[in-house]
Parts: structure tokens; C-alpha cells; sequence
């Protein structure tokens, strides 16, 4: 996208060196039109953090139940389920997961989430769930069950909190949350559902050279689901416009294979981040659908519009406060003490409701809280097109098992 484009694009006027927009609080990206001025260097995208892993777990012949599947004809016979497959979403924050799910088809009966800001967003955008807001050490999945009349669960999914895990930050063994996921296998062996999805960063593959995996796969071998398998799904291989690699591990106790959704768009066909954000207004909030960002003095967002595409505001900080590529997926959108990566064409940061479009939630998902507490949920949510092509590879696996129940 040229320069002229991308002010069109924006709705920007740009009349001198510097035009300040709603109250002085907004700049063109280029003062002058000229790019020439921007003083750090242009870094390229890179795309694909995890693609060497990515690469090994596809080669590895050793996994004798992961299948990928071509979840195009599972989409298109949408109507046509044996049953309508119920799940529970453990840590759920948002509901990512459970939005992707609803979208595939899924009924969701619970969820378990300690956050209150995290809880208020999932009741308020499925109040059909019975919800459990505290610590997962309280909740009793065997009397939660009885209370609602014993249905039959199909899926556990979830994800475990991955922050002791991300190579963002210190990888601490001895993390607390790092074990969350023993109360998750406990919670699986009470239920005892058909399959289990359970995600988290790429980064617990490699975790003290692989010891934190094969504790995993031990866990749930050790309560029945012998069929364990993981593979790296990018997000923006299923549409969602931002690159975003997640770790998915799939077990079953009917000695199935596990399938994952085979990928839907090759590299070059991932979408840009202009695809999910350009019909968004450029200067005004709406804050009913949480279009709200951090406002910037006058001064700071001069320095903004020296940062490039790639480039980070704070030399210290490198992975925080970067601009985005135009033209490219997303980078990994995240939460930075109140504000998120900055935006391909504005000096401002992204909104709240960016991010969620980035994520793939639907504007009619509402995050509760304040803005800052929006961006922290939305930073650490699944993206829900990703659950969606998850769900939809489960399905004929589910019939199949429903078929001869």
C-alpha cells in the first residue's frame, strides 16, 4: 500500500508538517509525505516464530494418532451433526475458545475462570453456561455434573495460564502456573469427556529440553487418554489476520486418532491486518463496542510518528510499543501496561475493538471492565476462527464415536 493509499485509507488531512486531529491528540503517519525522514531503518516482518518446531512435530513419524483434516466438507455439511456435542472451557478467560466452538457448533454447559473482570465478559456473552468464577482447586466437576442433571460432556478444551511458559518473559520452572495443568487433568478425569483440547504457547514444547511436555503427555496417559498428540497451529494459516502460533495438545480415551484442521491459507495468503480494521473510524471511539485506545499527548505521538513499520518506541523494550506492518498479518497482539502494538498507519496504539478484530471476535462481543482490562482479555484470549477450525475437525470424530455408543 503506497503513502497516498494509506492517508486515504485513515482518513487523514495532511496539511504542513503536522495536522492534529479530535483535540490535537492524532498525526499523520509521514509529517511531510516524505519516508526519507523517518530516521530508524525499516525491519522486515518475521513471520513463522516457531516454524522449526512447527517442522518437527509435522515430520515426526513417531505420533501414530495425529491426522490432519480438510475441514472444508465438515463446513459445508454443517447441518448435518448426529448430535449437538456439549463442552466445557477450563481457564476460559473472554471465552475465545468457547466462542470458536459456539461458532463450529458446539453447546457449551461450563466454565471455570478466576479472573472476575474475565468472568463478567464470559456471563455476559453466553449466559446459556453455568459458570464457575474462582480458583479451579474449588470447583467440583462431580457435584457441578449432578446439579444440571449429569449430561454427557463430549469435550474438555482449554487453556492452562502460559505466562511461566512465553518466551516473552522469564521462563521460571518452579512457576506455580506452570503445574495449572495438573488441575486441568483433574477436572478431565472427573468429567471423563470424549476428547480433550488443551492449548497453550509454543515455548512448553521446549520447556526444560522437553520435560514439561512428556509431563503432559504422562498426565493424561496416566488417567486413560493414552492417544496424546501436539502439533503448532499458526492462526493466521485459518484466517485469522494476525500471527499468532499456539500449541495444540489432543487426546481421546477411545483409542481414536486425534485430528487436527489442515491448514487454510498458504503464507502469502495470509490476510493483512488492513483486512479486519480499515472500516474502523480513525479518530472517533465507540466505546459501546470497546473502540477505545490510550490517548496520547501532543509530544509523545511525535514520537510515535518516527517509529517504522517493526520498529519499537522504547529502545529497552523491543517487543513493546512496536508499529505494525501494513500490508502483513498482525503481529501477536498483546496487552503493554495499557496500550498494545501501535497502528500500521496512525501515531496512536491500536483500540481495544482492533485487537479483538485481530483476534477474529465478532463486534457484537462485548468485553467488560475498563479499556485497559479489555486489551488484557483480549491479549490473552484463543482467537476464536482458530477453535472454530479446531471444533470443525473434531465433529466427524465425534460422530463416529456417537455412531456406536
Amino acid at each position: 500500500m503506497t503513502f497516498g493509499l494509506a492517508l486515504e485509507w485513515c482518513n487523514l488531512g495532511v496539511k504542513g508538517n503536522i495536522k492534529y486531529q479530535m483535540e490535537g491528540k492524532q498525526l499523520s503517519f509521514f509529517p511531510d509525505g516524505r519516508e526519507q525522514n523517518i530516521p530508524q531503518k525499516q525491519k522486515k516482518p518475521k513471520l513463522g516464530r516457531y516454524e522449526r518446531i512447527q517442522r518437527e512435530l509435522e515430520n515426526d513419524n513417531s505420533d501414530p494418532y495425529k491426522v490432519f483434516v480438510d475441514i472444508n466438507s465438515v463446513v459445508t455439511s454443517a447441518g448435518e451433526y448426529i448430535s449437538e456435542y456439549t463442552f466445557m472451557d477450563l481457564f476460559c478467560g473472554a471465552g475465545g475458545i468457547t466462542q470458536g466452538l459456539v461458532q463450529a457448533g458446539f453447546k457449551p454447559l461450563a466454565s471455570v475462570e478466576i479472573n472476575e473482570i474475565a468472568c463478567a465478559t464470559h456471563r455476559q456473552n453466553f449466559p446459556q453456561c453455568h459458570h464457575f468464577c474462582g480458583d479451579i482447586e474449588n470447583f467440583n466437576a462431580t457435584q457441578w455434573l449432578e446439579k444440571i442433571g449429569s449430561p454427557q460432556v463430549h469435550l474438555i478444551a482449554g487453556g492452562p495460564p502460559c505466562q511461566g511458559f512465553s518466551v516473552a518473559g522469564k521462563r521460571d520452572p518452579n512457576d506455580s502456573r506452570n503445574r495449572l495443568f495438573y488441575q486441568f487433568i483433574r477436572v478431565v478425569s472427573e468429567i471423563r469427556p470424549w476428547y480433550v483440547v488443551m492449548e497453550n504457547v509454543p515455548g512448553i514444547l521446549t520447556m526444560q529440553k522437553g520435560e514439561v511436555k512428556q509431563a503432559i503427555f504422562e498426565a493424561f496417559q496416566s488417567i486413560g487418554y493414552n492417544n496424546i498428540s501436539v502439533a503448532i497451529l499458526e492462526s493466521a494459516a485459518y484466517g485469522v489476520p494476525q500471527i499468532r502460533p499456539r500449541a495444540i495438545f489432543i487426546a481421546n480415551r477411545f483409542g481414536r486418532q486425534n485430528p487436527y484442521p489442515q491448514a487454510q491459507l498458504l503464507p502469502e495468503q495470509y490476510k493483512p491486518i488492513e483486512s479486519a480494521i480499515a472500516d474502523l473510524p480513525a479518530y472517533i471511539p465507540i466505546p459501546e463496542i470497546n473502540h477505545q485506545w490510550t490517548r496520547h499527548s501532543p509530544e509523545y505521538m511525535e514520537r510515535i510518528a518516527k517509529v517504522p513499520p517493526g520498529g519499537s518506541l522504547y529502545a529497552k523494550y523491543a517487543d513493546a510499543f512496536k508499529r505494525q506492518y501494513p500490508g502483513k498479518p498482525s503481529m501477536t497482539v498483546k496487552e503493554n501496561h495499557g496500550g498494545t502494538h501501535i497502528h500500521p498507519y496512525l501515531n496512536r496504539v491500536i483500540s481495544a475493538r482492533e485487537m479483538a478484530r485481530l483476534q477474529t471476535f465478532p463486534d457484537s462481543f462485548i468485553f467488560s471492565g475498563t479499556m485497559k482490562k479489555a486489551m488484557w482479555q483480549i491479549g490473552n484470549a484463543v482467537p476464536p476462527r482458530l477453535a472454530e477450525c479446531i471444533g470443525y475437525a473434531l465433529i466427524p470424530y465425534l460422530n463416529s464415536i456417537f455412531s456406536v455408543k
